[in-house]
């Protein structure tokens, strides 16, 4: 990271507090959707909701998935909004999940114009206590240091004049001028509440779904990430839904130390101005005028973006069977405006999505089953260090060192290992 710069806090995390909360939010976080469309041409709003309600089979109640994860289908501005249930977020799954979806919507003809947005909403059912402020402050201003990097990612723009819908229902004026250096969250969403610039639920980042203690921590979580555009690709949406979460787990890590600054003065008014290249009002047909976005101002965001990556690099490797980096990689170098300027339609994007995200089998055979069985039941136990531990199970699976080193490679990748001194034997982390 470029100028780690840090506000000292008094109540920063020990270890042990960050990996609690850290688990748990692994565990209780559920993503929500809304996604926007608008109807094909020339067809009426109520017959296009009908046919997308039939398609879809809305639950009607949140506590149920139903046939495709979908709560309910309801009319919106620029057509309907399909609202998709909270799960926690398994990429396979949710792969699936989004490309039935995603399916029915193309083949009703359902259009993503710059009038639709598309929303996650980051929930905490299961959270039984409240929640650092500390925490919160953290991902205000990693979104904050980011935010025209995660505008160029989630953009789905159809020409370089117009790469983002306009700023009216997910504006970053407010956020860029609050900062938890100078204000609590809690005086901040005060502060999106009474603005008369920015209306309080179209906020780049909403806060409003937050309620305080009195004490000034959070209880209950619930975030609503407001900007990215609509589009119609499964794996973009499934991978998007990590990246956020990937996002709130790095703002714990960096709870430990104080709150992440926004960088230094000349950098972060850069950030600012190509921000508001990126999202305004000025275009046409709901758009953005985003005509001041250069090829070398799209370079300083690819490289902005893959910073932003690279620092949430760990958070990925915690999820399992997981593609989300490759493919937010992919976003970050393409993302999906620039394939659609390129002429590319919606199946063609996400067949070069789901290319990236293809999980290779890890092929493991007789021999691999076995090591794991001595791993699983401790049956090489009681080793004096890693190495002898090793050596034994190379002699009874009849092994050569380097063909042992390769296959706990190749477990570690699936499963994460590690050497326990206490029982004397390698064991799995998952």
């Amino acid at each position: 990271m470029k100028d780690p710069i840090l506000f000292r806090r008094a109540d920063t995390l020990p270890p042990e507090t960050a990996a609690y909360w850290k688990d748990l939010f692994y565990r209780v976080i559920k993503i929500g959707v809304e996604l926007e469309v608008a109807p094909p041409k020339g067809m009426k709003r109520p017959l296009f909701e009908d046919n997308i309600r039939r398609a879809l089979s809305p639950s009607g109640v949140v506590e149920r998935l139903g046939e495709n994860g979908v709560w309910d289908v309801q009319t919106e501005h620029c057509g309907v909004e399909i609202r998709i249930i909270g799960r926690h977020p398994y990429f396979p799954a949710l792969q699936a999940q989004y490309k039935t979806i995603m399916d029915a919507l193309i083949q009703h003809g359902s259009r993503p114009r710059p009038t639709c947005g598309l929303h996650y909403h980051l929930l905490s059912p299961g959270l039984a206590e409240p929640m650092p402020e500390i925490i919160m402050a953290n991902l205000w201003n990693l979104t904050r240091r980011y935010a025209p990097e995660l505008k160029f990612i989630a953009s789905a723009g159809k020409s370089r004049e117009s790469l983002c819908r306009r700023r009216n229902h997910n504006s970053h004026l407010e956020m860029m001028r609050r900062s938890p250096g100078s204000q609590s969250i809690a005086d901040i969403q005060r502060a999106l509440k009474e603005s008369r610039i920015v209306p309080e639920h179209q906020n780049f980042l909403n806060l409003e779904h937050l309620e305080f203690t009195e004490m000034g921590d959070i209880f209950p979580f619930h975030l609503e990430f407001r900007f990215p555009d609509a589009h119609l690709s499964a794996t973009a949406i499934t991978a998007a839904a990590f990246l956020f979460l990937a996002m709130l787990l790095k703002a714990v890590d960096l709870s430990r130390y104080g709150v992440i600054h926004v960088g230094k003065i000349q950098p972060w008014q850069r950030k600012r101005q190509i921000m508001d290249w990126l999202s305004n009002n000025d275009g046409r047909l709901a758009a953005s005028d985003t005509s001041s976005i250069s090829d070398d101002v799209i370079e300083e965001l690819r490289q902005g973006a893959y910073e932003l990556l690279d620092l949430l690099a760990p958070a990925f490797g915690r999820f399992e069977n997981n593609p989300a980096l490759d493919v937010l990689l992919a976003l970050a170098e393409t993302p999906i405006s620039l394939l659609r300027c390129a002429g590319y339609d919606w199946p063609q994007i996400e067949t070069i999505l789901a290319e990236r995200a293809a999980v290779d089998e890890m092929g493991l055979d007789q021999t691999d089953q076995r090591l794991m069985r001595r791993i699983e039941l401790g049956e090489c136990a009681g080793q004096p260090s890693a190495e002898a531990w090793q050596w034994r199970a190379a002699r009874e699976l009849f092994l050569t060192p380097v063909d042992l080193e390769r296959r706990l490679s190749r477990l570690n990748r699936l499963r994460g290992l590690r050497w326990d001194g206490r029982q004397g034997s390698m064991v799995f982390t998952s």
